[in-house]
């Protein structure tokens, strides 16, 4: 059996362990043991690649039919990407379980349509079928809208059904388009491998790439079609957040990398002019639009925004360093927008708002909730050690590499949203976290608990190693975008 398989056959057992439990007390047993077994073999598997040496080609493949008619397969193969993605899936499904322990109401509901989003994603990064990637991307996409309408607060039902519509219109794109790449190629399979050994004609490569792209792109946050997410991140509860931001929207920009680019480079060098002024203009307008913020998740929702378009615009400058760039960008963005959506419902569990402008002095009340919220904040502008850093620094210094003017100015439009992310983080952690304390209540409140912690630092290692010991991750990362470009 192929050892890839394991990320598919342990959500599926946990799922169907949860249907078997009674108590809230066996619900959590089977989270925990669930996470803790898809941690592990994601570790397995990046020691295992690590040390096969492959050079950037895909490992673990095999592929087995499914539906002959449309030479439709379950394709199995990982690169460096795919296993950095998978490593961060795990670590923030399980970061998720313990952030989402006091879970209310239908405890055992979250957790299987829980269960079922991590299906998706994890099938859908250990898969080179286009149609079986994307048959997982929609099953890593239907249980947002019943996670957001029954758990989420504020604007729950509208948040759901606007994500859901926007996402699945631009589903309809990304089918859309993956069929035509299929029957224009003339391929013996959908598997990726294959049909990158077939030229398609520029204007098939011109057409397919719009609607992939844009497909892709809307689940990365893509300027103007980002409107979803803001409010989707404000009205999920903190686990799903944590998985959508974390992990959902990094589908958008592996899918970018796997298909738009990998089956169509000549479409891509040129339309990227095109989509790396939108995304530029998304990094800026992203974190603009998080200074006028008050409340804490709409500010890392906008943040958010910021962050992912700056990983499309290092995908869209085709160089090698700029596009591991945007792998390290987005794990960076995973760990570290997880951390702050995990300490925001933390602090909102206790404070019952998420107002800036209502909170003060929480460092005093609550330390460890007070400094892991420094922490990720300064990960976000950008401190060096942390992972911030690395991933940034490594997208402009590979968007320099072009000799264009051009690009470099959008490059530096781009880099000016390192000045406007400190402005607003660093205003946001003054308001709520120092300066006098405004809850009358504030003797009532309770820093973190075993399980919150456990979460919290798992998140900050992760964050801290990408820092301080880049380059074997990025060595990695490199041996695969040199294949794909």
């Amino acid at each position: 059996m192929n050892f890839l398989l394991i990320f598919v056959l342990i959500p599926v057992l946990m799922l169907l362990s949860l249907f078997a439990t009674k108590t809230r007390k066996q619900v959590l047993t089977v989270m925990v043991i669930g996470s803790v077994a898809l941690l592990a073999a994601s570790a397995y598997l990046v020691i295992r690649y690590v040390g096969a040496g492959s050079g950037g080609e895909m490992l673990f493949t095999s592929s087995y039919m499914w539906y002959k008619p449309l030479n439709i397969a379950f394709s199995l193969g990982v690169d460096g990407v795919s296993v950095a993605m998978l490593g961060l899936s795990s670590i923030i499904v399980l970061t998720g379980t313990f952030i989402s322990w006091n879970i209310e109401p239908l405890t055992k509901e979250f957790f299987m349509w829980f269960c079922l989003l991590s299906l998706g994603v994890f099938g859908f990064f250990i898969t080179t079928d286009l149609f079986t990637m994307f048959m997982f991307y929609e099953v890593a996409l239907i249980p947002m809208y019943l996670l957001i309408g029954i758990w989420g607060s504020g604007k729950k039902e509208y948040s759901a059904m606007k994500l859901t519509l926007m996402l699945m219109g631009a589903s309809a794109l990304l089918l859309v388009g993956i069929l035509g790449i299929y029957f224009t190629a003339g391929a013996t399979s959908m598997n990726i491998l294959d049909i990158a050994n077939i030229h398609l004609p520029l204007d098939k490569q011109i057409f397919f790439f719009i609607l992939t792209f844009m497909g892709f792109g809307v689940l990365g946050a893509l300027f103007p079609f980002h409107t979803w997410s803001p409010d989707g991140h404000a009205s999920a509860p903190t686990a799903v957040s944590m998985l959508h931001a974390g992990v959902l929207m990094k589908l958008g920009g592996y899918g970018c990398f796997r298909v738009s680019i990998y089956l169509m480079p000549d479409a891509a060098e040129i339309l990227a002019p095109v989509f790396l002024v939108l995304t530029a203009t998304g990094v800026i307008y992203g974190a603009l639009a998080a200074i006028h913020q008050r409340d804490l998740k709409y500010i890392n929702a906008y943040s958010s925004v910021s962050h992912c378009n700056l990983v499309l615009f290092a995908i869209l400058m085709l160089t090698t360093t700029a596009m591991t760039g945007a792998v390290l960008q987005m794990l960076s963005h995973g760990l570290m927008t997880a951390l702050f959506f995990a300490l925001i419902g933390s602090i909102y569990g206790r404070t019952h708002t998420r107002m800036i402008t209502e909170m003060g002095g929480l460092i005093k009340i609550i330390p460890f909730l007070g400094a892991a919220f420094v922490i990720a904040g300064l990960a976000s502008l950008g401190l060096p050690g942390l992972s911030g850093f690395v991933s940034e620094m490594t997208i402009f210094i590979g968007s320099f590499e072009h000799a264009d003017l051009f690009r470099r100015v959008l490059t530096v439009i781009a880099i000016s949203s390192i000045v406007v992310t400190a402005v607003y983080i660093l205003r946001m952690v003054g308001k709520f976290l120092y300066g006098p304390i405004q809850d009358p209540h504030h003797n009532e409140l309770t820093d973190a608990v075993w399980y919150e912690r456990v979460a919290v630092v798992i998140l900050i290692a992760g964050i801290a190693y990408i820092g301080m010991f880049p380059l074997g991750l990025s060595d990695m990362l490199n041996e695969s975008l040199v294949l794909i470009k």
